[in-house]
């Protein structure tokens, strides 16, 4: 098998560094008045991010996975919400490049090409028991019919398709059902109530009979074997992204500064070496949690070419439990460091950057809300049960009421 050439990352980020510039202008305007990124998603799909993925020859723009979390980051730099916000829709496309060429395949990123985007219908909350779906799909001669409610549906509010976990009604099986957003059947709310990343177009999804086309649903087990590794890497790319968005605020702010203390240690803030150390740190703890996600994305590249050159069943196994590991690493140094550097900044600025108006709490209540996802106690547990006994990490877990 041929070796799959990459474009070069400058030659790409230079298509999209001018809407990044220009949806982190509107970023704290949007923050204030909870206005929806419905502008900038749609600028990004007419750029073609949503196809970063999807091969050259396919409509594509042909990038690597580092290179994807890579971009995500700076995305993340300007706002926060919009990688998370397009989590499921590279999830979903990743896990059609890990399947067999197809005619549907190609209908996929054909879709993709023309600017449409897919958003994330798997969590339901209520009173369920650990692992239990609600959520049902039922077979019919013309298709099939979906029927339940999800939370915490990311990027549904700005989706054409809806990645929905569910059960089939005839042999209880876990499928994923891809449904479209443009039909009656399914009511999207804007509720989500979080402190942080509250424009990611999160919220509570309703199916009453929605339909759902004959080939688009998808068997669970199938699903990309790196996909938990995946989803974490957004979440990674995210918290990377806030840290350059914190050190960037750290050093414009102090440079921007005029007011000094009478007991501080020079005439300009700029030149407080006290400060300064402060910028220093944070522009360090923001570096290396980008340093971390960039290197755990080349596992999950080493995963994804172990298994399309043929390699054997262990070294699949292997690529895929370095991958997952290396995931757990890295968000270990992210939740840790990103939130403490959002604190740490005011550290640096005054009384008057607490303002509401300058919006910096942002930086702290989104890397809190991403941190929170996917348990990092969990994730630290793994590592040190691999360290010490060799014990395989978890790749798929599910949530519900106890006892």
């Amino acid at each position: 098998m041929s070796e799959v050439t990459y474009p070069d990352y400058e030659i790409l980020a230079a298509r999209f560094r001018p809407i990044f510039n220009q949806i982190a202008e509107g970023a704290v305007a949007r923050e204030h008045q909870r206005t929806l990124a419905d502008e900038p998603i749609r600028w990004l799909k007419q750029a073609g991010f949503g196809t970063l993925r999807i091969p050259v020859d396919q409509g594509g723009l042909g990038a690597s996975l580092p290179q994807l979390f890579q971009l995500l980051t700076e995305l993340a730099e300007a706002d926060s919400n919009l990688p998370q916000a397009l989590r499921a829709h590279f999830a979903f496309v990743e896990d059609r490049l890990n399947q067999p060429d197809s005619e549907g395949r190609r209908q996929w990123f054909s879709r993709f090409a023309d600017g449409e985007l897919v958003g994330s219908g798997w969590s339901e909350i209520g009173n369920l028991k650990l692992g239990e779906i609600k959520t049902r799909v039922s077979p019919g001669e013309n298709g099939w019919r979906l029927n339940g409610e999800k939370f915490y549906s990311t990027g549904t509010l700005y989706a054409d398709w809806i990645d929905v976990f569910a059960k089939r009604t005839d042999n209880d099986r876990d499928v994923i059902a891809l449904v479209s957003t443009h039909q009656p059947a399914v009511q999207r709310d804007d509720d989500w109530d979080g402190f942080g990343q509250r424009l990611t177009g999160s919220g509570t999804t309703r199916f009453n009979e929605a339909e759902v086309e004959q080939a688009h649903v998808y068997d669970f087990s199938e699903r990309f074997r790196y996909q938990t590794a995946f989803y974490q890497h957004v979440l990674l790319a995210t918290l990377a992204g806030i840290g350059r968005a914190v050190s960037r605020d750290a050093a414009q702010g102090v440079a921007a500064r005029k007011r000094i203390y009478s007991h501080g240690n020079a005439p300009l803030v700029k030149q407080d070496v006290q400060v300064l150390q402060v910028v220093g740190q944070i522009d360090s703890w923001a570096w290396a949690v980008e340093s971390a996600v960039q290197r755990a994305g080349h596992s999950l590249q080493r995963a994804f070419d172990v298994e399309h050159q043929g390699g054997s069943e262990e070294a699949i196994q292997q690529a895929n439990v370095q991958a997952e590991l290396e995931a757990a690493k890295a968000q270990v140094i992210a939740t840790e460091l990103i939130p403490r550097a959002a604190t740490e900044l005011f550290n640096a600025l005054g009384a008057s950057d607490t303002r509401v108006s300058k919006a910096l709490d942002r930086h702290w209540r989104n890397a809190r809300t991403v941190a929170s996802h996917n348990p990092v106690i969990y994730k630290i547990r793994n590592v040190g049960d691999w360290a010490v006994n060799g014990r395989e990490p978890t790749f798929i877990w599910q949530i519900g009421n106890g006892e």
